[in-house]
């Protein structure tokens, strides 16, 4: 009973990957409400990517907000031991 099971869970994990290279995504529910988003890998990477750089340009405004700036020249003097 127990290996029917894996491998029936194996069988439907196959399918559902196939079903992402084809539609791209696929989303999951529960009672009708949403569980779980499965994404293919390209898609979720770049996903990623742009949410690393949002995250920068958001800490990038709060160091504005919080006065942490500074002038071309001081900043480079204080990266200057990276910029060699």
């Amino acid at each position: 009973m127990k290996s029917d099971l894996m491998n029936a869970l194996k069988k439907r994990a196959t399918e559902m990957i196939a079903g992402l290279q084809s539609k791209g995504r696929i989303l999951r529910t529960r009672h009708g409400e949403p569980a779980a988003h499965l994404v293919s890998f390209a898609p979720y990477d770049e996903l990623n990517r742009r949410l690393s750089v949002i995250e920068g340009i958001a800490l990038g405004e709060q160091a504005v907000n919080d006065g942490r700036i500074y002038s071309r020249v001081e900043a480079k003097r204080r990266l200057s031991k990276w910029l060699r």
